[in-house]
């Protein structure tokens, strides 16, 4: 066996920079990965808070003795640290019976939308 050559012994200078080249391409694709990825996170926890608050307000009307009064009311809740201000729209639904009522929530750039019916007496 003879020994090897010189030039097949190791990596050439050109091959070790296309090599960390193609390395550092693929680190920031996944730097900028990580970045969106976090970005969508809070967007996605700023939502889900505007949920949690719609429906706190949506039990709260569906749980009080009396009807909420047709029309719009307004008013701001603390929840989770962040001020929500949210509005609630009561009017009548095909149904004489029943009351339709929308609550829409916003705070802190997300919002929240939800839609409940609620039984009327008399």
């Amino acid at each position: 066996m003879s020994p090897p050559d010189a030039r097949e012994a190791g990596f050439t200078l050109i091959e070790m920079l296309v090599a960390l080249a193609i390395f550092s391409l693929a680190a920031l694709a996944l730097l900028r990965l990580e970045g969106a990825t976090l970005g969508t996170t809070a967007a996605l926890r700023g939502q889900a808070m505007a949920e949690v608050v719609a429906r706190n307000l949506a039990v709260e009307a569906m749980t009080d003795p009396e009807p909420p009064a047709f029309g719009e009311a307004r008013g701001m809740v603390l929840n989770g640290g962040v001020k929500w201000a949210w509005v609630r729209r009561t009017a009548h639904s095909p149904e004489p019976r029943i009351q339709q009522i929308e609550i829409a929530v916003e705070g802190a750039g997300s919002a929240a939308r939800l839609t409940i019916f609620r039984g009327r007496r008399g």
